[in-house]
């Protein structure tokens, strides 16, 4: 029996996932082989896969070992000693080429003089050209050019001495064009490793400045989620405690006033959790309040001083201008200025005090102005960044604008500002 037929016969049936019945390998029928340039390529692949697993140093021994051979079994016995060691003395030193090509060049040049002075041919000078590889794929440009001359040189010289009559100039233009091959080819090699490390360098650039970009939009995204926050929570919260005081005052002398009041506070909360769910809406793909609601803008400002005047902060609004034209990021931001600012009034005012909005929209700008009649007390102590005060000048800046917030001549805050609407600053806003 074949060694194919006995392949065949011990092929054992496998039942797949999909019921049907295959046979382990391959089915082939008696006699049959596989064509020799099959078996070829098995053997180069196996050759390769074993071959890159040996170290470089061996690699490069394979050349001394095989004109050492050469030469041993070529040469007459008077000869075989010189030859030996100037076999040797050219091709040993491949062996460290990697390490340190420019010295086994110089050491490879060398022994190539001294033969030439014995006078003795070699097929050994192929490393010459090997070491000029080597030097030119891992020195400078001028150590190229020193290497090559030096090589040329040795060519010439062993042209003069060894070509036959009438073929010197076959001869010469032979090895140069070697010569020339052999640099050449190092400068390529030495300019795609350049390539490639360059190259791995820049994607691991990019990769680091990617992580860099993703980290710096978490934390404005962060900071821009806790900047809605501190303006819904302190706003909402401050209406809601005034609310309240004024309920437990009306609760006994007018207790229909207070009902209205207690409803003004369920309704303040209320839209509290609505503006909460709306901001806190991006970070979850599942929660449709963020387009049932839509933004607060220029349009909300009176409903928000509705709720100021409810509170006890008697407060006007003045829009001139047309909104339609101005973004919806644009219209959140001045919507939370006059927001923090009027709450900021609720909270350190005084009873009495009035407080009054004008915003002027223009093709180019939004003008803000929120102003209150209120005494000046001392500015409270500067809160960290995202909050109040400062939390306002980010939003300004985000429009390129410089938010003013101080006390009036005649008595009284305001706060003023200006926003670009041809800079942009959408997603910081």
């Amino acid at each position: 029996m074949t060694e194919a037929a006995a392949e065949a016969g011990t092929a054992q049936p496998v039942r797949h996932r999909d019921g049907g019945r295959r046979t382990r390998g391959a089915v082939r029928p008696p006699g049959y082989a596989d064509p020799a340039w099959v078996r070829a390529a098995r053997l180069v692949r196996a050759a390769r896969r074993r071959g890159s697993r040996l170290p470089p140093m061996v690699w490069d021994a394979l050349l001394p070992a095989l004109l050492l051979l050469h030469i041993t079994t070529t040469r007459a016995p008077h000869e075989l000693p010189v030859a030996v060691a100037l076999t040797a003395a050219l091709t040993l030193p491949l062996v460290w080429r990697r390490r340190a090509p420019l010295t086994v060049f110089g050491a490879v040049a060398a022994a190539a003089f001294v033969q030439w002075l014995v006078n003795v041919p070699l097929p050994a000078d192929i490393a010459l050209p090997a070491a000029l590889y080597t030097a030119a794929a891992n020195s400078g440009r001028r150590g190229t050019l020193v290497a090559g001359a030096v090589v040329e040189c040795g060519a010439l010289l062993a042209c003069l001495r060894w070509a036959t009559e009438g073929a010197f100039l076959a001869s010469f233009v032979a090895v140069t064009a070697l010569v020339v091959s052999a640099a050449v080819l190092g400068v390529n090699a030495r300019t795609t490793r350049a390539y490639l490390a360059a190259s791995e360098e820049r994607a691991a650039r990019l990769e680091q400045q990617q992580e860099q970009q993703a980290r710096l939009a978490v934390a404005e995204e962060r900071t821009r989620i806790a900047r809605e926050m501190h303006d819904i929570v302190t706003h909402n919260l401050s209406v809601m405690v005034a609310l309240t005081d004024a309920a437990v005052h009306a609760q006994h002398r007018s207790p229909d006033k207070a009902t209205a009041v207690m409803l003004q506070i369920s309704e303040t909360g209320r839209q509290a959790l609505t503006d909460m769910r709306r901001s806190l809406g991006v970070l979850r793909t599942d929660e449709p309040d963020a387009e049932r609601h839509p933004l607060p803008g220029i349009a909300q400002l009176e409903s928000l001083a509705d709720q100021m005047r409810a509170a006890g902060l008697p407060t006007r609004v003045r829009v001139e201008g047309g909104r339609t034209h101005v973004p919806a990021t644009a219209q959140l931001t001045v919507y939370r200025l006059v927001q923090e600012a009027l709450t900021n009034t609720l909270k350190h005012t005084p009873t009495g005090t009035h407080a009054e909005v004008r915003v002027r929209c223009s093709a180019e700008a939004v003008t803000v102005d929120v102003t209150d009649s209120g005494p000046c007390p001392p500015l409270p102590v500067a809160a960290p960044s995202g909050h109040g005060i400062p939390g306002m000048r980010e939003r300004s800046a985000a429009y390129g604008g410089t938010l003013l917030a101080g006390p009036l001549p005649g008595g009284g805050w305001a706060v003023r500002t200006r926003l670009d609407l041809g800079g942009g600053g959408v997603t910081s806003a």
